[in-house]
């Protein structure tokens, strides 16, 4: 938007510090979801469910890292949507954040569908689809209230969550009988499990999304420059690390992997651990992580879409507005709640199909953005500081993010497909056919060459406080 404009657009509120930022993205990736695909990916990876993360987090790592060197230049809210749109171009941008609203879109119903499950066998009187109702109002109510007010639930969450997994290590750990030479086993696959793995840390990459959430808080931190490439690291390495010492000590207790059923698999470890106490409260901690990645989840997709009806790829009116009281898109969000309604009427493995092309999709584009930027924009360096990290780092980002992406399943690819010709046909009619360019809105704290407390630097803003 042109300094000659008098109406302003609408900004999002600079309230979020780096440990903030860590919690809420810690939240999104919810360390009690590794129990959710332990016995699935356990059986898929031949027992080396620990290895199989040790995979995903080296990968996510790489792109992490070139998530970090997009802030750094273009600390905008929009994600990989805003970060291919200013390398690639309206059009591959729009069909960047478009995939990946894939995942966004569904991840926060998956964890409503969740919560219904865990909370609807717990009190079998009350429909699982009214829990998931009920979890779905409350988490838009917390929304619309703001990302501080999120903030701040994020913290009792990952508390509840910190002592809970304290406890399952430290009693775990007490009930291992595994010989001090076979300690590390699950680390070790076999030379001829190695596809096993690629297909299972394929399926955890899912998990590691809470960085790219992060991302998407680049309005709404303060030094977005420095604080969010922090948090988008810090994330993904206490996260996956957490994910890893789990599934190790897991591993530990029932090294065959034989659950009764792999989906409850998390609840038969528990009371293996700690009897039906453990188990009991393994649900309750449980259904507050599921609540608290929805609500976070939630917040990020809102984000992404408010950043795209911003620029007018989706209609302004809904999409593009602040609620003039707590400063929270509330078109977006409802319109994602809408979405998560869903819920109600599909189950667990056809929501969660719906949920790893877009993710990985965006991955990709992500690395490739810092190559094209870095390496060949107007500001290219080519010493050998800049090609390492701005070349090789996200080289082998792109490379083993699409390692991992031809490791999903034919109907993962369908959907994906089906989902991307949908934003084709979107797209089109909003170009007239291609021959415009897609709408875009310049922000500001996008140059790189403005910086912070120097004249004509961006400011932070103070309108539509968030409480």
């Amino acid at each position: 938007m042109s300094s000659t404009t008098t109406e302003k657009a609408p900004q999002l509120t600079r309230v979020l510090r780096l440990p903030a930022i860590v919690l809420f993205g810690l939240t999104y990736m919810s360390p009690v979801a590794v129990f959710t695909t332990y016995g699935i990916v356990g059986a898929e990876t031949g027992g080396h469910l620990p290895a199989a993360y040790v995979l995903a987090l080296a990968v996510m790592l790489l792109t992490a890292h070139s998530y970090g060197r997009m802030v750094r230049s273009f600390p905008a809210a929009g994600s990989a949507y805003k970060y291919s749109q200013k390398v690639f171009g309206g059009h591959v941008g729009f069909l960047t954040g478009w995939t990946l609203m894939l995942d966004y879109l569904f991840l926060p119903m998956v964890s409503f569908l969740l919560a219904g499950i865990y909370l609807h066998a717990q009190f079998p009187g009350v429909p699982q689809g009214v829990w998931s109702v009920l979890a779905l109002l409350l988490v838009l109510a917390f929304n619309v209230i703001g990302v501080k007010f999120v903030s701040k639930i994020t913290a009792i969450i990952m508390g509840a969550t910190a002592v809970l997994l304290a406890l399952f290590v430290a009693l775990a750990g007490a009930k291992s009988n595994v010989p001090a030479g076979e300690l590390f086993d699950s680390f070790v696959p076999a030379s001829d499990q190695w596809s096993l793995l690629a297909g299972g840390a394929a399926i955890l990459a899912l998990s590691f999304l809470g960085f790219d959430a992060v991302s998407t808080l680049a309005e709404e931190a303060h030094n977005p420059r420095r604080t969010v490439p922090l948090g988008i690291i810090l994330t993904t390495a206490i996260g996956g690390g957490l994910f890893i010492l789990v599934a190790w000590v897991g591993a530990l207790v029932r090294p065959d992997n034989n659950f009764t059923d792999p989906d409850s698999a998390g609840a038969e470890l528990m009371r293996t651990v700690g009897g039906s106490a453990m188990s009991t409260a393994f649900t309750v901690v449980y259904v507050m992580g599921c609540i608290g990645s929805a609500m976070v989840s939630q917040a990020s997709v809102s984000r992404i879409i408010f950043s795209m009806g911003r620029d007018g790829l989706l209609p302004q009116r809904v999409f593009g507005r602040l609620n003039p009281r707590f400063g929270t898109p509330v078109g977006a969000l409802i319109a994602v709640s809408t979405v998560a309604l869903l819920s109600v009427l599909l189950t667990l493995d056809q929501a969660v199909v719906m949920i790893n092309f877009g993710a990985l999709a965006a991955f990709s584009m992500v690395n490739l953005s810092v190559i094209k930027h870095y390496l060949t924009g107007p500001k290219r360096s080519l010493t050998p500081r800049s090609l390492l990290i701005n070349g090789l780092l996200p080289g082998l980002g792109f490379a083993s993010t699409v390692w991992l992406w031809t490791s999903l399943t034919g109907e993962t690819f369908v959907v994906g497909l089906v989902w991307m010709a949908v934003g084709v046909v979107l797209l089109a009619i909003t170009t007239r056919f291609f021959t415009r360019r897609p709408p875009e809105l310049h922000m500001g704290m996008e140059d790189e060459d403005v910086t912070p407390g120097v004249p004509g630097a961006p400011r932070e803003t103070t309108a539509n406080p968030v409480s």
